[in-house]
């Protein structure tokens, strides 16, 4: 919901930086993979019950997602950066509740609850970005992307929020998880009236 607003204050500072780092040789693949790893190491601290460590290196895996697109958009997008962006991506979603279910096992239907509606919102996401790529179609909401981004009522912001209020408030997780889940359920509503209206002939 958020996402495209905010693209317009985040991407000029990251794209010196990420000018830069193109210019050293530091490749986008090569951030994706960073912050991946540092994301699942997020999600294993607060497991463990660090939550200070998990939320730093959650944020952490959000700097070097936003820095790998810059690099990407320095360097010129590629089908394979898109990929590999988007299951690390999910990889990261995914763990972070998971977390929280092996910290709590009070949270752990919660999680679970999430995990799920995170697999519909992605199925619907995806799903969106093929037909459209079979149309032809482009969008530049989300910035210079590898594929079409649709837009939804759950994105990375919200979905970013929503992970520092678990850190910062273990105790609401379940009421937390279980409100967001319910929004993500609506994302998939909205972004399948998108595709009848998009893609009706």
């Amino acid at each position: 919901m958020f996402d495209a607003r905010l693209r317009p204050l985040i991407d000029p500072p990251l794209n010196r930086i990420g000018r830069a780092l193109a210019a050293g040789g530091v490749t986008a693949n090569m951030l994706t993979f960073l912050g991946l790893v540092l994301g699942l190491a997020g999600a294993g601290a607060i497991a463990l019950g660090q939550l200070a460590i998990g939320l730093a290196l959650i944020i952490a895996n959000r700097l070097l997602d936003g820095l790998d697109g810059a690099v990407a958009r320095a360097n010129g997008p590629t089908a394979l950066g898109g990929y590999f962006d988007i299951v690390a991506d999910f990889a990261f979603y995914v763990s972070v509740p998971m977390a929280f279910g092996f910290l709590d096992p009070a949270s752990t239907q919660a999680a679970l609850v999430l995990v799920a509606a995170f697999v519909l919102t992605g199925v619907s996401f995806l799903a969106f970005a093929v037909v459209a790529a079979e149309r032809g179609e482009e969008t530049r909401a989300h910035g210079r992307k590898s594929f079409f981004y649709s837009t939804g009522l759950a994105e990375g912001a919200e979905t970013i929020a929503v992970f520092i209020a678990f850190a910062l408030f273990p105790a609401w997780f379940v009421p937390i998880a279980y409100g967001y889940a319910g929004l993500c359920v609506l994302t998939v509503f909205q972004r399948s009236a998108l595709a009848v209206m998009q893609f009706r002939d």
